[in-house]
């Protein structure tokens, strides 16, 4: 069967061990998490986590399931198939002398990108979007030499107002 990326969204409890307990379970499981993004969310002592990873529809529903199980984790929610708004973040550091900074800050807007600093032969930039738009950046900016790259990974949250029935707490 065919692995396709499925994107988790996890409300745990803001506790230590949380995001070891659910790693493990995915590293116990032999899934490669393709992104991991946690934060605080609007409920105090509460946080969110998003979680991308390859896997087929059967393993997806059983880590699920098993996730639900675990100690300190409040909701877990496959958003894979729901109407979502996804973003990264990322930082990328390019080489730029002096020469070809116009060109950068011309591909930096139209991506509509942000300079967040710039040294003596470099610049740093700001993108936020989805996945595709972060790539096409990346692959734009390689030919000036891209130094270095951080990238949050997806964060996501499904659109609307109401939670579907497969979203609830533990216990209702």
């Amino acid at each position: 069967m065919e692995n396709k990326k499925y994107t988790m969204s996890v409300l745990v409890e803001d506790k230590a061990g949380v995001l070891n307990r659910v790693a493990s379970l995915f590293r116990r499981r032999g899934f490669n998490i393709q992104s991991l993004a946690v934060g605080g969310s609007e409920q105090p002592g509460l946080s969110r986590m998003t979680i991308v990873v390859a896997a087929d529809p059967a393993q997806v529903e059983q880590v699920r399931k098993q996730m639900e199980k675990l100690i300190n984790v409040v909701r877990v929610s496959d958003i894979t198939n729901e109407e979502i708004v996804a973003r990264e973040l990322t930082l990328v550091k390019v080489a730029a002398a002096a020469s070809v900074r116009s060109e950068i800050i011309q591909i930096v807007d139209i991506f509509r990108a942000n300079i967040v600093d710039v040294a003596a032969d470099s610049v740093m930039v700001e993108v936020t979007g989805d996945e595709e738009k972060v790539n096409s950046l990346l692959e734009l900016l390689r030919p000036f030499g891209v130094r270095e790259v951080v990238r949050t990974g997806r964060i996501a949250l499904p659109r609307g107002s109401l939670a579907k029935a497969n979203n609830r707490r533990k216990g209702e």
